[in-house]
């Protein structure tokens, strides 16, 4: 019975430890699971920031949300703070999430989830509030600026948080400017000067201020100025014959750049105005001659002005007779008129034969002269040498048998003489020392 009692004392005791054991690892599992777990948020000024606090474990312990000035904004499910931008989005025992709609710079900060076990667990979240920079303003511009003239472009944008970055474009090519941040409160202004030489090529050209900034997320805010400048003409003539010839159509343009427009433009001819002769036909900025002559030779001006200045240029005209051969032209051609591919000249016509076209034939005639006195030299240098070398090798070759045939009676009796004749010949060598 002793016996009995105790083994059943033993068993008791060994269950009471195994109750302790597993009592005490669920307390340990509940204590470390009961710890609120929040992360940070971001949100652009008027936006609608969500702060969101989780619970891994919870043994139906409370959660209590509190903004930077430790005021509680819901306990639970129960709203704390009147503040009509604050709303409950889910309350369990795992989870309390509340959202802040219209969010302003104030509502920065860190903020606080609480878990009321004992002791009481807290989590801190910051909260970011990011300021949308302003569209921005280009001052300093004046219109119309004057060729050479010294202007600082100034583009200020304010409004920012973090502080906003300004970029110059000068049509569509980015172009560097000096920055300048100031902090005014929470937020940033911001400016950027660009200095500019002004020359008429600054004429019609956009500028452009660009803010680049991170709570731009669709598109940069963006100024744009498009720079007037005046400045005086500049005149050049453009003809459309290399080569003028007498019967034939010239037109003389007389091309003026400047702002204003330097309308109208004044031909004169040797510093006169020009006469109206029925064949000169002065339209505007062009002169033309309908049928060429000698009369029309002379220097031909062009005179174009506006309130900034006056330009001229001149031309100077010769025609020449059509068959004779043309001595060069004293002004190079701009813009020639390019013959008409449907036209066919008849080269047996004189007066319609092109000077460029017998200057080309004279050439092909030149190379193939030339070509036909290197054949003839070949030709007659062949012929030397070989009649050289007939000359050298010409006279009458004897064989053996016909020298010594004269006194022979047969071939044998021959070829013997021969061979002696040679021999009488070796003998009758001299030597001279």
């Amino acid at each position: 019975m002793n016996l009995k009692s105790h083994f059943i004392f033993t068993l008791y005791t060994i269950y009471g430890i195994l109750l302790k054991v597993m009592a005490s690892k669920g307390k340990v599992r509940g204590i470390s699971g009961q710890y609120p777990l929040v992360q940070n948020v971001t949100v652009t000024e008027g936006g609608t920031a969500n702060l969101t606090c989780r619970v891994e474990y919870n043994d139906n312990t409370s959660l209590q949300w509190s903004n930077p000035a430790q005021q509680t904004l819901f306990f639970g499910d129960k709203k704390a703070l009147r503040d009509n931008r604050i709303e409950l989005v889910r309350a369990s025992w795992s989870e309390l999430t509340i959202s802040i709609s219209d969010v302003t710079l104030s509502d920065e900060g860190m903020y606080t989830c609480s878990l009321f076990t004992m002791p009481v667990r807290t989590a801190k979240a910051y909260l970011t509030v990011l300021g949308v920079p302003e569209k921005p303003e280009i001052d300093g511009l004046t219109k119309p600026a004057m060729e050479g003239d010294h202007i600082t472009l100034t583009c200020i944008t304010q409004g920012s948080k973090p502080a906003a970055d300004l970029r110059w474009f000068r049509n569509e090519k980015e172009v560097k400017g000096a920055k300048e941040v100031n902090a005014s409160g929470k937020t940033f202004t911001v400016r950027s000067s660009l200095q500019l030489h002004v020359d008429r090529n600054d004429d019609g050209v956009a500028y452009t201020c660009r803010v680049d900034h991170v709570a731009l997320t669709q598109a940069p805010q963006q100024a744009t100025e498009v720079l007037e400048v005046h400045y005086a003409p500049r005149v050049e003539i453009v003809h459309s014959l290399a080569v003028p010839q007498e019967g034939q159509y010239l037109k003389l343009e007389c091309v003026s750049k400047g702002n204003p427009s330097p309308d109208p433009v004044m031909w004169t001819k040797d510093g006169t105005e020009l006469s109206d002769l029925g064949r000169v036909i002065v339209e505007g900025r062009e002169l033309t001659f309908t049928s060429l002559n000698k009369t029309d030779n002379g220097t031909y001006r062009c005179e174009a002005s506006n309130h900034l200045g006056t330009s001229s240029a001149e031309y100077v005209l010769y025609v020449y007779e059509a068959p004779t051969t043309l001595p060069p032209s004293t002004t190079p051609p701009l813009h020639p008129i390019p013959p008409d591919p449907t036209h066919v000249s008849d080269p047996t016509v004189t007066g319609n034969r092109d000077p460029n076209a017998l200057g080309q034939h004279g050439t092909d005639h030149a190379l193939i002269g030339g070509v036909v006195a290197v054949v003839v030299f070949v030709t007659l240098c062949l012929i030397i040498v070989l009649g050289r070398y007939l000359a050298r090798h010409k006279g009458t070759y004897l064989t053996n048998e016909a020298k010594g045939a004269d006194d022979a009676p047969d071939a044998d009796t021959a070829i013997i003489n021969a061979e002696g004749n040679h021999a009488h010949a070796e003998e009758k060598k001299e030597y001279f020392i």
